[in-house]
This record gives C-alpha cells, sequence and structure tokens, in this order.
C-alpha cells in the first residue's frame, strides 16, 4: 500500500466524481483504466479512417463553435 499526496482542491474533485459505492482507490482505479481504454479504442478506429476523420471532427467542432457564437449574440 501507498500514500499518494494530492492538494485539498484535488481531494474535493476526486470526491466530486467518486461513487457512492467506491473507495478512492476503487476510483483512481477506474480513471485510469478509462484513459487506457480510450487509447485502445483510438487505434482501433484507425483501422476504418480513410484519413478524413480528423478533417470531418476540425469541421464539426467549427460548426458547433460557431452555432454557440450565434447563439450567445441572440
Amino acid at each position: 500500500m501507498s500514500t499518494i499526496r494530492v492538494t485539498d482542491e484535488v481531494k474535493e474533485r476526486l470526491r466530486d466524481l467518486k461513487r457512492d459505492d467506491e473507495s478512492f482507490n476503487d476510483l483512481l482505479d477506474r480513471l485510469s483504466r478509462s484513459e487506457k481504454d480510450v487509447e485502445e479504442m483510438a487505434g482501433f478506429l484507425s483501422e476504418f479512417d480513410d484519413g478524413s476523420l480528423a478533417d470531418d471532427m476540425r469541421e464539426t467542432h467549427e460548426e458547433l463553435n460557431e452555432s454557440l457564437d450565434r447563439r450567445s449574440d441572440e
């Protein structure tokens, strides 16, 4: 067993993320696995990407930003 030191601010953010039935150890285990799972899924997507995925994502991001800008101007 190890001790990890975090600031009170970080501990509060972790507490907000922690599920009722989780220990902090369980939370950190879940979060660390989630990031690895996302990295593995990203590799999986590359099998289906014809090279346009990044461009499509950028275009969608720009469209969403423009939509938000229009709504905030109203």
